[in-house]
């Protein structure tokens, strides 16, 4: 999808030890990057100085996908593009694309999806994701995302 399609990005420059022997991001670090943006977009959204939220529901990763697309190199300032896509009963679904700020800042370098459960606890079983919590990131995205496609 084109970066318009996401109100939020966030800058994060490429540092040395990103990097493999190449001078490319090493590949689990597109992971990396994208929990350094869904933590970002949560601020955004309000989770984090919401009230009751004092964190955020306990969450674990169910599935997380990289689409590689063209080399990310040591020193460059990418854009973390970050979108809340969908929200089940006690799932909800994250897209991520990375962009090199270079071409306007539309230089696509991966797409990501990551799927999230809401557990009970630490250890817990999925457990429905509270009706606040999705309400934060509706208000913030501006669109209904409960079991949107």
């Amino acid at each position: 999808m084109p970066r318009s399609d996401f109100r939020f990005a966030f800058p994060k420059r490429v540092r040395f030890a990103e990097v493999d022997a190449q001078a490319v991001v090493f590949n689990s670090r597109y992971l990396e990057y994208f929990d350094i943006g869904l933590v970002e977009y949560w601020r955004a959204a309000g989770i984090y100085t919401g009230p009751g939220f004092a964190g955020g529901p306990e969450m674990h990763v169910a599935k997380a996908l990289v689409e590689y697309k063209a080399a990310i190199l040591v020193d460059e300032l990418i854009a973390i593009c970050v979108r809340a896509r969908r929200f089940g009963t006690s799932s909800m679904t994250f897209a991520f694309e990375l962009h090199g700020e270079a071409n306007g800042g539309d230089d696509l370098r991966a797409i990501g999806e990551e799927v999230h459960v809401h557990v009970a606890e630490v250890r817990g079983r999925p457990t429905p994701i509270p009706p606040r919590f999705i309400a934060c990131f509706e208000a913030y995205e501006g669109r209904t995302l409960k079991d949107a496609a």
